[in-house]
Order: structure tokens, then sequence, then C-alpha cells
């Protein structure tokens, strides 16, 4: 089992990812591990953490001040630090980068902040490795949908974090890089759910873009669910992405309404969003494969290209607008992650 007796590094591993990345790594799921390290700049969610797990209500200083031996260790630092990287990744055997920038409208603002984060960040575990010749097995990056064919800062950043890792297995021969790209997660911090449940709490209008925008539908657990599957089974280079089902906003807000008597407005498709969103390109669609339930996105570098030839799984891009599902389905997917007040 691959995180038996290992230690795992998990960037921004207080974030709603992060977190329930290290929640499932802590169940056992995959090994029991030597180690899981949560690394972010966060010391407050990182206190938050530290105190659930332990399970106590009142800090004390013997919870803090064992913090190196507890299985569950905590690690201020900044993925843009390089020397905090290497202090980071030095110890690690699996590396799961899903520290990021991920709100649109603030990458928007701020580009230069994201490029820090989100590339400078992936290059900065990438020379950790290569520079100090780190026994790292694999590094995985969480990537998003927004990352391909991208038409805001958030998914340019996202698409060059993929590109870092996966040319880094050209140099890095003993370290497996890979990916993968989900789209929406339910419920997680910045998603359209919580917006809407909100509003509904204040008693509206819920405000929809365009009512027939589409968007993926995955939960943080399916989520977590395709991270495990490609650090199983994942080959260097490939992008592994989830078969997820979608909904357009309008069927998740009357879903979310229900019966309640709560208007919605159409407030019109904001900078840098997409009617739908695309999971594969067209382009991708050309060297995407199967793989169980899961598509893998094959590198398209020469020198981490395969011999064995495998039928392509789609004849043409994987998009929101494929597989949608409608307002009874929709209201059921959301029942069942338990989001429907």
């Amino acid at each position: 089992m691959i995180f038996q007796d290992k230690t795992i590094l998990v960037t921004g591993g207080t974030g709603s990812m992060g977190s329930t990345l290290v929640r499932r790594a802590l169940a056992n799921e995959l090994g029991t591990p030597k180690k899981v390290i949560v690394f972010s700049r966060d010391e407050a969610k990182q206190h938050e953490m530290r105190m659930s797990y332990q399970h106590r209500r009142e800090a004390t200083d013997e919870v803090i001040f064992r913090n190196f031996m507890n299985v569950l260790e905590f690690r201020i630092g900044d993925v843009r630090s390089y020397p905090e990287i290497c202090a980071a990744v030095r110890d690690a055997d699996i590396v799961v980068n899903a520290a990021a920038l991920k709100q649109v409208p603030t990458c928007e603002y701020f580009p230069e902040q994201a490029i820090l984060t989100n590339c400078i960040g992936a290059a900065n575990i990438v020379r950790a490795i290569q520079e100090n010749q780190y026994p790292v097995e694999t590094v995985i990056g969480i990537s998003t949908d927004k990352a391909c064919k991208p038409v805001n800062v958030m998914g340019m950043t996202k698409s060059l974090q993929e590109r870092i890792f996966i040319a880094a297995n050209i140099l890095n021969p003993k370290t497996r890089f890979i990916c993968v790209r989900y789209g929406n997660v339910l419920a997680s911090r910045g998603s359209v759910i919580p917006l809407f449940l909100d509003q509904i709490r204040n008693g509206g209008p819920v405000t929809l873009t365009v009512p027939q925008m589409t968007r993926f539908l995955l939960s943080l657990d399916q989520a977590a669910d395709t991270v495990f599957a490609a650090l199983r089974e994942a080959k260097p280079g490939e992008t592994w992405v989830p078969r997820a089902p979608s909904a357009t906003v309008q069927n998740i807000a009357q879903a979310l309404i229900g019966r309640k008597p709560i208007k919605t407005s159409v407030t019109g498709i904001r900078p840098g969003e997409k009617m739908h969103e695309i999971m594969v390109s067209e382009e991708e669609a050309h060297h995407c494969v199967r793989r169980g339930e899961y598509l893998a996105i094959l590198p398209m570098l020469p020198e981490l290209r395969r011999d064995a030839a495998e039928a392509n799984a789609l004849r043409g891009e994987f998009s929101s607008a494929d597989m949608v599902l409608d307002e009874k389905s929709t209201r059921e997917l959301l029942a069942k992650h338990e989001l429907v007040p």
C-alpha cells in the first residue's frame, strides 16, 4: 500500500481539499503512514486543525509542543519560499501540492500573486528535489478544469503548474510527477453552493450569473478518490480526470431553494468565466485514455510517451455541457451529500 510507513507532505494542508486528503490519509486507506505533514502559512487554521485531531476544546502547551512527536505534524511555511520548501520536501516520500490561489477574481486583480503561489511554488518543489537529490517517490499536483483552455489568470497559472510538474519527469527520473484535474468541488470554500445557501438563509434573492451555465459537480471525497487513484496507478507525466456529472446553475439553485418562497435574479456572466467548463480539451482528447473509472491525459512530451498504443477514450472534448443532470437528479445528488437544507 502506497502510504505504508511513508512520510506524506501536503502543501496547503489546511484548505478544503488539503484537509480532506489529510483526514483520508490518517484513516489508513492506502496503508498506515509514518507521518503526515501539513505545510501551510495559516497559523490559525493549523491550530484549529490540530485541536480537532486532538479532540480538545482548550489549547495546552502539551498539545503544541509535542508537534514533532505525533503522526500528524504541522509546519508553518509558504510554497513561494524555496528554503522553506526544501526543509519540508527533504523528509517526504510523497508530496501532494494542494497549495493554491484559486479565487478567480483575486487572481485577476493580483496576477503576480497567483504566479508566485501556483507556478513558482510548483517550480520550487521540482527545484528542491532536483538540486538536492531528495529521494521523493511521487509528487502529485492538484489542478482544476479551469486549467483546460484557460480564460482567466487562475486557470492559466494552474495550467502552467501542470506543465511544470509533467516536464519535471524528464530531468528527475527517480521521482514520479503526476497531476489530477477536477471540477467544482461541492461546498468547498469559494464554490457557488455556500453562496447560494447564504443567500437563501438571508431571504434571497439567489443570484445566477447565467441560468444555463453548467459546472461539474464533485464532492471533496470524490476529489480525494481521484488523487488516491492517481497515486496508486498513474504513470509519470499523466494527468488524471474523473468522469464527473454536471448541472446548470439554475438547477443547483432550485434544488437548494426547494419550496421556499425565494426569488432568483440573473446578474450576467462575470469576467473570466466560461459558460461551460472543459475537463479535457479537443487537443488533449487525442491522447486521453481510460483508466478504470477515470480518464488519463497522456503527456505530450515525446520523452515521456510510451510505446504501447492505447485506444483514445474520447472523440472530442469533455465538457460540463456533456452530461447535464436535470433538476430532480441535481437535487438527489446534493441531498446525497447532505447539502440540501
